[in-house]
This record gives structure tokens, C-alpha cells and sequence, in this order.
């Protein structure tokens, strides 16, 4: 990671830690970085969710497009996904992403994609970091190489023809419930299922600026599975802000996560031997009953770092399918380059109506075991981390869970912490496991 951008772009409270300058300036260097590698004027593609900031950053972002001699596509309101759709088969040479994900709406994020509709490689992230701090010079254009910006909304639309194209079944009369997060699937999500013949009922589809993500969505599923459960839904999808990611919850109320949705494609993909090399890729943060549920089917898997970057890298680099996070970013590659929420959610219909079966049915084999997490605030991660009695603690709980349990110790990406994480049959054994190795850590003298 870099200085400012991390594993999902440039992130930060708006106009504190993520300002106005910052976005001008990303602008002019993406279209004096690009416009010189090609012959073709330089064309970018914008889309932006529904936080109140996101208007100032998409005109800031133009403005140093323009400025540095590029034309500034703008897709207005969209999701994460779909600009990098628009980006890879319409031929632009970047995408640009305003977004915070699942931040409250007082945050925001520029997420950066390359002409494949892939994050950008770190070495083109590095100089964007150096322009902004002003190790670098770049000039203005003039006269009729200054840019301009043009309205985009067809691309939104044509992405919306293309999820549409993705399902092989008609939903009709099928009752499925969406939270919209008050985001950008607030745009999208509902043309889709509609023109699919479901019976779609919305929740969360107000967005005024500062609603998104507020008490909805994703990361509050609660509310689509009490309303799926009052309004007799056969299904429920929910979203984040920018739509990367897809919960579930299932005809009974139940939330079927995202290592559920792994399984459930992953069987379904090996069932009709469209699995390559038989493995699905998670992080190590998915939960032990999902290997155990794999192990039964005889399919395998590849744990990566915490971050749908990595699960991405994986999958491209060894040739797998599917892979993605418990919170709901899988990634079809087939597909798509980046987790996509509503991509998923029709895959999951799919599966629904292929194997005539309820959700609560599919997701039924994966048995999540109790999981404790506790955040240790450390003087030194890698101290902490590489300290030979905290090791022997971690291996002690290894050998003694054996396989009816893991444990996982991480340093936090963005704060001075260590991460410990228990599975196990019980919350008391995980209680007992954790606070053991925490214990040795506060022993050594690391806690800050």
C-alpha cells in the first residue's frame, strides 16, 4: 500500500484526509500520464455513487482531466462494477470510481482502474502519489488539446443490458426483496429484476447525499431480513454504497453470506464441470465451516490476504473462477474483473431456479462455527507478530484445536492493532484460545 492509497483506492473523510486538490490533481496526472502513451486523445470513464462529496470530486477529477488534455466520460450515479465494464469493453483508457464503498456518507474514495477494468497496477499508483506531493511536473494542454467532458449515461445503460443478458432463467413470479443501501444500485438493481419478470420490492432507495449506508445495506442486513420474512419474499439481495457486494438472506429470514454464495456457485460450477482446477479462492478470513463444506464436496481452495485485490490477483494468476470474501465481493471471472453485487445476486437466482430449490436449502451445508475476534492495540505489529513466544503461544492453540478449529493471528492494514481470531466449536473455547495468546502478547511487553 501506499501513502495514499491503500487496497481499494484513495480513502478518507472528504475535504480532510481526501480533498478537492487531491482529486484535481489525480485527474491531471491520469490525463497527462495516458494522453502521452497514445497517439488517440485520452478518454476516461467516471462513475460516482450517491454521497453528497461525490458531486465535488467527480468536477474536480474533470477539471484536471480537461486541464492535462484528456476528455472526462461521466456516467453519473453508478456502481463500482459497471465502470469497470464500461471501461474494458469501450475501449477507455482508465476508469474512475468515487466512492467509499461502505463508509459512512461523511467519506469518500477514488478508486482508479486501468484500461482492463482492473485496479491499477502499483507502479502507475506510485506516481500519481508523487504528483501529488510534488515531485513531479506536468504541463497544462493548450488551445485544442484542453479536454471536455461528455455526458456517458448510455454506458450505465448498456451495462444494465448486459446483467440482463447474464441470466439464463425468467424470475417471473418470483418475490425478491433488494436494499439498495440508499447507494448506487439505487440506479440499477431494480431495472434489472424487473425486466427479468421478478416481483421486486425495494428498500432503501431514497439517496439525499448522507443516507447511504445509514442504518442499511449490507453491513445492516438486519432490516431486508425482517422485511423479507413480513413480506413473504422468496429472496433478499443487499448492497453496499458502490454495489461491489452482494449479502443474501434467505426465504426464512436467514443471512447467507458471502462464503454461503461461495459454496453454493462453487458446488453448482463443479456440478456442471465448469470449475477449473476444481478450487474456489477465499481470504483467510472466511469461516471454518465453509472449508469444512468444501472439504465434503471434495472441492479445494486457496486462502489469500484480506481484500477482494488479492483474491483477484489469485484467480488470475492461477486460472480459478470464483473467489471472494465473507462480506460479500465475489468475483466471477468469467464475467467480470471486480466483485460485482448485483452480478451475484443474479448468479444466486440462478442456482435457485436450476436446482428448483430454496436458498435455505443451498446454503444449508455450511455450518459456521463461533468465532471470536479481538483487536490488540501494539507498539509494533511486525514486533508483536514475529515475536518467537507469541509464535509458540499461536502454534500451542494450532496443535491443540487440531481440526476441529484454526486460529488467526494478522496485523490491521490501516491501524496500529493485531488482529486475533479463534474458531472453534464453542464461544468458550474460542474465549479461552484467544485471551491465551493475548495474554502472552501483554506479557512481552508490546501492547501500546
Amino acid at each position: 500500500m501506499g501513502k495514499y492509497f491503500g487496497t481499494d483506492g484513495f480513502r478518507g473523510e472528504a475535504n480532510k484526509n481526501l480533498t478537492f486538490e487531491h482529486a484535481v490533481k489525480i485527474g491531471r496526472f491520469l490525463g497527462w500520464y495516458y494522453g502521452k502513451r497514445s497517439e488517440k486523445k485520452c478518454k476516461v470513464v467516471i462513475g460516482k455513487d450517491t454521497r453528497r462529496s461525490s458531486y465535488m470530486f467527480e468536477y474536480a477529477l474533470c477539471t484536471g482531466l480537461m486541464a492535462s488534455g484528456a476528455d472526462a466520460y461521466i456516467m453519473h450515479v453508478t456502481t463500482t462494477p459497471s465502470v469497470a465494464y464500461i471501461t474494458r469493453v469501450d475501449d477507455f483508457d482508465c476508469g474512475i470510481m468515487i466512492s467509499a464503498s461502505h463508509n459512512p456518507f461523511y467519506d469518500n474514495g477514488i478508486k482508479l482502474l486501468n484500461g482492463n477494468g482492473e485496479k491499477m497496477d502499483e507502479e502507475t499508483i506510485e506516481m500519481v502519489e508523487n504528483y501529488i506531493d510534488g515531485t513531479l511536473e506536468i504541463p497544462l494542454a493548450e488551445r485544442e488539446e484542453i479536454g471536455r467532458t461528455i455526458d456517458y449515461v448510455s454506458g450505465r445503460n448498456r451495462y444494465i443490458g448486459y446483467l440482463i443478458s447474464m441470466s439464463k432463467y425468467s424470475f417471473k413470479d418470483v418475490k425478491v426483496g433488494l436494499d439498495v443501501a440508499n447507494g448506487a444500485a439505487w440506479s440499477i438493481a431494480k431495472s434489472v429484476f424487473d425486466a427479468l419478470g421478478a416481483k421486486t420490492y425495494v428498500i432503501n432507495d431514497e439517496p439525499n447525499g448522507v443516507n447511504i449506508n445509514t442504518d442499511c445495506g449490507s453491513t445492516h442486513i438486519e432490516h431486508l431480513q425482517k422485511f423479507v420474512v413480513e413480506k413473504g419474499l422468496d429472496i433478499g439481495f443487499a448492497y453496499d454504497g458502490d454495489a461491489d457486494r452482494c449479502l443474501c438472506v434467505d426465504e426464512k429470514g436467514n443471512v447467507v453470506t458471502g462464503d454461503h454464495i461461495l459454496y453454493i456457485y462453487g458446488l453448482y460450477m463443479k456440478e456442471r464441470g465448469k470449475l477449473l482446477n476444481n478450487k474456489v479462492v477465499t481470504t483467510v478470513m472466511s469461516n471454518f465451516g465453509l472449508y469444512k463444506a468444501l472439504d465434503k464436496v471434495d472441492i479445494e481452495y486457496e486462502k489469500t490476504k484480506v481484500g477482494d485485490k488479492y483474491v483477484y490477483e489469485n484467480m488470475v494468476q492461477n486460472g480459478h473462477r470464483i473467489g471472494g470474501e465473507q462480506s460479500g465481493h465475489i468475483i466471477f471471472t468469467k464475467y467480470a474483473t471486480t466483485g460485482d453485487g448485483i452480478l451475484t445476486s443474479l448468479k444466486m437466482m440462478e442456482v435457485m431456479l436450476a436446482k428448483e430449490k430454496k436458498m435455505s436449502e443451498l446454503a444449508a451445508p455450511v455450518v459456521f462455527y463461533p468465532q471470536v475476534l479481538k483487536n490488540v492495540r501494539v507498539k509494533s505489529k511486525p514486533d508483536a507478530q514475529n515475536d518467537p513466544d507469541v509464535q509458540a503461544a499461536v502454534a500451542k492453540v494450532a496443535e491443540e484445536l487440531g481440526d476441529d478449529g484454526r486460529i488467526l493471528v494478522r496485523e490491521s492494514g490501516t491501524e496500529p492493532v493485531i488482529r486475533v481470531m479463534v474458531e472453534a466449536g464453542s464461544d468458550e473455547t474460542c474465549e479461552k484460545y484467544v485471551d491465551q495468546v493475548i495474554e502472552v502478547i501483554k506479557e512481552k511487553g508490546h501492547l501500546a
